[in-house]
Formats: C-alpha cells, sequence, structure tokens
C-alpha cells in the first residue's frame, strides 16, 4: 500500500508545465516505490470562442522566451502564433485528459504528452475539439465513442471537481506538486525546474522514506 502521495497539479497546455516535464520524469524514476503519483487537471482558462487578444498573444510569446532561458533544451514552435487561431481556454484539452483517462488509466498520460506536443512542438491547437480528437485517434482511442465522452456532461463535471479540489489544495499556479502524508496531511512541495534532487530531498523529510 503507498503510504504517501505526491498530487502534481497541471494543466495539458501550461507552457511551465511543458518546461518542467524532464525534470518531473527524473523525479518520478527516483521516489520511493511505497509513494503513488497522481495527476489533478487545475484548469487553467475556461471555455471562450473569442480569438484571443494581440496583447495576451505577445505576453504569452515573451512567458516562452522565459522558459527557453531559464530551462535549457525546452523548445516551442512559435509557428502557432501564424499558424492558428488562439484562443484563452484550456478547458477543452483538460476534457481530453479526462475522456482518455475513462477509457483507459494508462492512456492518460500519453494524452497529456500527445497535447503539449501538437501545441508546443506541432503548432497545432488544442483548443479546438478537431485537434483533440484527431490526437485521441493516434492513441488508437475509438472515434465516435472518445467525442461523445469529450461532450459528455460528467467530463465537465469531473473537471470542475479537480478545479475545485486544486483550490482546496491551496493551489493557484501551475505546475504544483503536493505531498499527501495522510487523509488530512497535505505540504506543498517548491518547483524546481531543473533540480529534481531538491524535490526528491524535501519529499524524503517528509515522508522518511528513501528514493531509490
Amino acid at each position: 500500500m503507498p503510504q504517501a502521495t505526491l498530487i502534481y497539479v497541471q494543466d495539458p497546455m501550461c507552457s511551465w508545465c511543458w518546461g518542467f516535464r524532464p525534470t518531473l520524469a527524473r523525479l518520478r524514476e527516483v521516489l520511493p516505490e511505497n509513494i503513488a503519483f497522481r495527476n489533478l487537471l487545475g484548469g487553467l482558462a475556461p471555455d471562450t470562442d473569442q480569438p484571443m487578444p494581440e496583447s495576451l498573444r505577445q505576453q504569452l510569446q515573451q512567458t516562452w522566451r522565459r522558459i527557453e532561458a531559464r530551462i535549457p533544451g525546452t523548445r516551442f514552435n512559435y509557428d502557432f502564433w501564424t499558424r492558428c487561431q488562439p484562443r484563452r481556454a484550456t478547458w477543452p484539452a483538460c476534457r481530453a485528459v479526462i475522456a482518455a483517462r475513462f477509457f483507459d488509466q494508462a492512456l492518460e498520460e500519453p494524452m497529456i504528452l500527445a497535447i503539449q506536443e501538437a501545441y508546443y512542438l506541432e503548432a497545432r491547437n488544442p483548443s479546438d475539439e478537431d485537434t483533440l480528437i484527431d490526437l485521441a485517434q493516434d492513441l488508437g482511442l475509438p472515434l465516435g465513442p472518445f467525442s461523445e465522452r469529450l461532450r459528455a456532461a460528467e467530463t465537465q463535471q469531473q473537471l470542475e471537481a479537480e478545479i475545485a479540489e486544486t483550490r482546496r489544495l491551496g493551489v493557484s499556479g501551475f505546475p504544483a506538486l503536493v505531498l499527501q502524508t495522510g487523509e488530512q496531511s497535505f505540504w506543498p512541495i517548491g518547483v524546481a525546474y531543473t533540480d529534481p534532487d531538491e524535490m526528491r530531498q524535501n519529499i524524503e523529510m517528509l515522508t522518511g522514506l528513501k528514493s531509490r
């Protein structure tokens, strides 16, 4: 039985989450075996049909440049800003993760990665349902049932439940890590974007468990 759970609060269209991905993977490789890992969707930006204002487009491109400078090796495809019609809407991508999880829990991580690669490397827009359905098809998910699950009221309700849990944990920005060591014991773990050892040491100190 797991003695603790590391909760990762993220959004598949959060650019800092994309930059953090390699370091998080290294952290997960050394976590003690009896610490479980769980994704929690924070839902960065709700649904909208409105095009993203030019000022916000410029702000996000500056954010991408800051991430590239702070986290060496992080890549972004800036063609996204000319090829796509950006909208400030990440909930569709979050619902796609929930829908993939519904069909197969093992497809949660591949769906998150597929969304991130489509957005940041391939200049495709995960705010668009057509993009998300194409990604699901690439993962081998059934087209019709996935489309229905993506739009289902239950999927939106699950997203809202995860957003509410995120707020109860006191998380207001992504990515975030929270270590649960008991039913009501939650400990924020500072995100170190390039240093998995710093986070590992904090987890070891809080749990008394030794990493692999």
